[in-house]
């Protein structure tokens, strides 16, 4: 949903004028495609209330798992949703024969970033001119 990324990148960026919704369509169109298990929309009593969109990439010559987004609604962070999240990219990474999985994150996202480390991830690098952050979890 349009809204929950422009919301994330709100909550990463302070503003999402970076997000080209037309763009970020079309790359969900081909993506849903390719990895149809890898995007969910999370919904409780009949609320729409995160989404989590997975894929698979190659990085430095190794395939690995790929976490694009982790997003809940304000109303439901910090409720142990993001866990079930966590469990279910593990799951789906650990089903298609992955042993490594990446996600990037704003450095000013210090809730995220601390979810991350807790969960074993770790910083491998830094991207985007020090815009974010690589990170980087084993199964």
């Amino acid at each position: 949903m349009i809204k929950f990324r422009k919301d994330s990148f709100k909550e990463s960026f302070g503003h999402s004028k970076d997000l080209n919704e037309d763009e970020y369509i079309l790359w969900l169109e081909e993506k849903v495609q390719e990895f149809p298990d890898g995007f969910l929309l999370l919904k409780k009593e009949n609320e729409y209330i995160g989404q989590i969109e997975l894929t698979i990439k190659k990085y430095k010559n190794r395939i690995v798992g790929y976490i694009n987004l982790y997003y809940l609604t304000k109303p439901y962070r910090g409720k142990g949703y993001a866990e079930e999240m966590h469990t279910y990219a593990l799951s789906y990474f650990e089903n298609n024969g992955l042993e490594e999985y990446h996600l990037r994150v704003s450095p000013t996202n210090r809730r995220a970033i601390k979810f991350y480390q807790k969960n074993g991830l770790e910083k491998i690098n830094e991207e985007h001119e020090g815009k974010v952050i690589r990170m980087r979890g084993y199964l």
